[in-house]
């Protein structure tokens, strides 16, 4: 499949890199472009011994991996790659199906996926969905892509906004939940170090037994609450804070604030 991926960012680097050791991707068939920051660009090239975009050339799929404000601007020069038979790929958050092939004026087959920055370690949650124009094995190669740095799901669009708050963005809340945890340790008397390494095996242990074990997430919650012991008292502490409460707001905010910044680009593309 001949693959053009329009950025070079992080997103692209883990995707490319993933799907190339998984052999879902030939290196000789992948190439690349990025508008702004030709070192980036130089550097993705040698790394996977991918090739410049050729200019003359139409591409089975295009993978959509700018920032989204600059998928606008970048909309006119992606025309000429684009034949009836190319799938686009968006990991464009925010911007619809719909969007896409109105900006294009493209109506064949378009993906769209939300991917999260754990795929740089194949490790990644995404979910994807899929227009009308996709043939069955153009959605089983899709799912493949994705698979190359993860897991993969198939979900209708209306529900990426909320992924991209679950999912998306999860991976900031697990930091953010060891920034604290490691924080605390500190406060209390361990050594920056120690109280390091101890949290991220702690989350590393944790999300294994999640994933290996079988057992729903309050079910191991409940295997290490003892009656009346440590744990116990640590989260009567954080129902007391009503930490339940704040990630369904945060996961609430980030899922509104991912439809306004969609409707916002819209509307700037409707005044151009």
């Amino acid at each position: 499949m001949k693959t053009l991926f329009i950025g070079a960012g992080s997103m692209a680097h883990a995707l490319m890199g993933g799907a190339l050791k998984a052999g879902v991707l030939n290196s000789g068939e992948v190439y690349v472009t990025n508008r702004s920051n030709k070192e980036r660009l130089d550097e993705i090239m040698q790394e996977f011994c991918v090739q410049k975009v050729n200019l003359e050339e139409e591409y089975d799929v295009i993978v959509l991996a700018m920032k989204p404000k600059d998928f606008h601007e970048a909309a006119e020069s992606i025309t000429p790659y684009l034949s009836e038979h190319t799938l686009i790929i968006s990991v464009l958050a925010g911007i619809t199906m719909e969007h896409i092939s109105d900006k294009l004026t493209f109506k064949g087959a378009i993906a769209r996926a939300m991917p999260n920055t754990s795929a740089a370690m194949g490790k990644s949650a995404t979910a994807v969905s899929f227009n009308h124009s996709l043939s069955n094995s153009q959605k089983q190669w899709t799912k493949t892509l994705f698979q190359s740095v993860g897991i993969a799901a198939e979900v209708e669009e209306e529900k990426l906004d909320l992924i991209t708050a679950l999912s998306g963005s999860g991976p900031a809340y697990i930091y953010y939940v060891a920034e604290i945890l490691k924080h605390a340790a500190v406060e209390l008397g361990l050594e920056e170090d120690l109280a390091e390494s101890l949290v991220t095996q702690t989350i590393a242990g944790a999300s294994a037994m999640l994933s290996e074990s079988g057992l729903e997430a309050v079910e191991l919650r409940n295997n290490v609450t003892s009656a009346g012991g440590t744990t116990e008292a640590g989260i009567a502490a954080l129902e007391d804070f009503q930490v339940k409460e704040a990630f369904f707001q945060c996961i609430t905010s980030a899922k509104n604030r991912s439809q306004v910044l969609g409707s916002e680009l819209k509307k700037q593309s409707m005044k151009k």
